[in-house]
């Protein structure tokens, strides 16, 4: 499956032209006019009767995709439809951590070509979006779990990501206010990737819609998809509350809504959804400059740009579509962060908030032809979504544009279930909730 051509009577989108180019400079410019001289990132565009792809979800992935089918593969004949305004779904719902640290080869080449992705993305997008190369950082506890993240850190480099280990002196100096003695969990050690880091998460959204939104792409908002229609085994466009919309390609990027969606042209994922919790505190002065995993529980934190520290732990087992969590995990995160960071116990948390997450099987995404001609998928991200947008983006459009995977997507095809070539990242077996 490759695009099909563009109809002989559709109008060919105008590039649109945002507020020019970023620059000091400009901005210096812009003050001394009063600051009337800038215009909308992106084009509030209304839907047209077809285009050659509809890409359903205006989150990190659906931009990402429609900006790289664009720039990169040159279709601009797209529209990507967001049933709420850009950036509040996941991508604007999650502790902005970008890594590469995985288990399986195939997994750790795919997120390292994202993180070296995030190291351009500025550059290429003209846009802020605050990357952060701190490093990430890993604490492990037992002689056991020792020996397991030395042979993670090994198949990383193995794959050509970077990794260093830090023993218990390097990581106080790393991290002075971590308990390294606590009679329930001593530290040990730790392992480290540098290139590891943040990235600011709706800016992420905005620069992306901008720079597809220039190239020509549709960014129509408030436009929530109702139905799928197809007709002689393929898909022929998307039912909204805004009228119908033919395509000769979707592409379903919704997340913890991918079910949903794929559910509505009589296809059932091996995806269960689950809610992802995430907090922040109030803001105080530079504490943590590194992003920090608890590795005798299911805790990470970071210090934001703003002073306050973002932290989470493990989704909520139960399956749900709510954007909020429950009291047990709430109170989970906050033991484990105080038994590796005694001083948070002082802090107020100013805000909690959850995103839903796209489970699958066996922890590793999909990115996918579905069982119905012209539909494709960008999805299944379990908790990997937000440091794979730009690899994500990049490799589904590269599939759309070619009809076949991109080779760092060759294992995330929808096929493997079936045919029992599961890419278990963890190890845990056919149980969403555990990934």
């Amino acid at each position: 499956m490759s695009v099909p051509p563009r109809p002989a009577d559709a109008r060919r989108p105008h590039a649109f032209r945002a507020s020019g180019r970023y620059s000091a400079l400009r901005l210096l410019r812009e003050a001394l006019g009063g600051h009337q001289g800038w215009r909308r990132a992106w084009r509030k565009a209304e839907p047209r009767k077809e285009y050659q792809v509809v890409i359903v979800g205006g989150g990190g992935h659906g931009l990402a995709t429609a900006y790289y089918l664009a720039n990169h593969f040159g279709i601009t004949d797209v529209a990507v439809v967001e049933k709420g305004p850009i950036g509040l779904g996941n991508v604007g719902r999650n502790t902005t951590i970008i890594r590469s640290t995985y288990y399986r080869p195939e997994n750790i080449r795919f997120y390292d070509h994202s993180l070296r992705l995030w190291e351009g993305l500025e550059q290429e997008l003209n846009f802020n979006a605050m990357v952060s190369q701190r490093g990430v950082v890993y604490t492990y506890h037992t002689d056991g779990q020792r020996d397991h993240m030395i042979r993670r850190a090994n198949d990383m480099r193995l794959a050509g990501a970077d990794c260093v280990e830090l023993d218990r002196a390097a990581l106080k100096a790393l991290i002075p206010a971590i308990s390294l003695d606590s009679g329930r969990f001593p530290v040990l050690g730790a392992f480290m990737q540098p290139r590891g880091g943040t990235v600011r998460h709706d800016a992420v959204a905005w620069g992306y819609a901008r720079g597809a939104s220039e190239a020509g792409v549709d960014i129509i908002e408030h436009c929530e998809v109702t139905g799928l229609r197809q007709a002689n085994g393929r898909v022929t466009g998307v039912e909204t509350t805004r009228g119908f919309i033919g395509a000769g390609t979707v592409c379903l990027a919704v997340a913890g809504h991918s079910s949903h969606l794929a559910g509505m042209a009589g296809i059932r994922l091996p995806i269960e959804t689950h809610a992802l919790q995430a907090f922040v505190s109030e803001a105080i002065k530079p504490f943590l400059d590194v992003v920090l995993m608890f590795g005798a529980g299911h805790f990470y934190i970071s210090q934001s740009d703003k002073g306050g520290m973002v932290f989470g732990g493990a989704i909520d087992a139960h399956n749900t579509y709510a954007q909020r969590g429950t009291q047990w995990i709430a109170q989970e995160v906050a033991a484990e962060g105080v038994a590796l960071l005694p001083a948070l116990a002082r802090l107020r948390i100013l805000r909690q908030w959850a995103g839903v997450m796209d489970m699958t099987m066996d922890g590793t995404p999909i990115i996918s032809k579905l069982p119905l001609d012209g539909l494709v998928m960008n999805g299944g991200w379990c908790y990997g979504g937000f440091k794979a947008i730009p690899a994500g983006g990049y490799t589904a459009a590269h599939l759309i544009a070619h009809g076949e995977a991109h080779p760092l997507t060759a294992h995330m095809d929808v096929g493997r279930f079936a045919a029992g070539l599961t890419v278990d990242e963890p190890g845990t077996g056919p149980f969403p909730w555990a990934h």
